[in-house]
């Protein structure tokens, strides 16, 4: 083999490695995807609908009052909204959302999902914690009945954008 290609083979090589390296990087720090399971975030995430989330934000930012989130828990990992923040008082009166008592418009929930949303609270979200709901308000699983309040380490991203299907491709919000 000639100088010529062996060198041209190490540049090669070196490229790959690069690649790699980078690519673990920015998946192991930055970014990564995630696949929705079940139905409670019907109609804004579809079960089967992979999604990528930015894992960084919440070093730089706090969460804030709709991102959509992603929760590390022991066994599974949830994709649900946040409704209230650290020390908010939440409360569901007659299909209603609350928050410290002034009513909240949720224009990312259709009709049948406000009127399936049953009276809730008013309970006050502690310290360090948040309040997240399912977008699919009769059938989530949520603080309101099995995830509980959320510790902020819990929250290891904001969902961005549905990748997959190619023809649902866009923002989350």
């Amino acid at each position: 083999m000639s100088e010529t290609a062996k060198n041209e083979w190490l540049e090669w090589l070196k490229a790959i490695v690069i690649a790699i390296v980078l690519a673990f990087t920015l998946r192991t720090f930055f970014f990564a995807t995630s696949i929705v399971e079940g139905a409670s975030m019907d109609p804004t995430l579809e079960s089967g609908e992979r999604v990528m989330f930015n894992k960084i934000i919440y070093y730089l930012d706090e969460p804030e009052r709709g991102e959509i989130v992603i929760i590390d828990r022991p066994l599974k990992s949830y994709v649900k909204r946040i409704i209230g923040l650290p020390n908010e008082t939440v409360e569901i009166r007659d299909h209603e959302l609350y928050i410290n008592g002034k009513k909240q418009k949720q224009s990312y929930l259709k009709d049948q999902a406000i009127q399936e949303t049953m009276d809730y609270g008013p309970v006050k979200v502690p310290e360090g914690h948040y309040f997240v709901m399912g977008d699919n308000r009769g059938i989530s699983k949520d603080s309101r009945n099995g995830l509980g309040y959320i510790k902020e380490n819990e929250i290891i991203g904001r969902t961005e954008l549905i990748i997959y299907p190619l023809d649902k491709w866009g923002l989350t919000r």
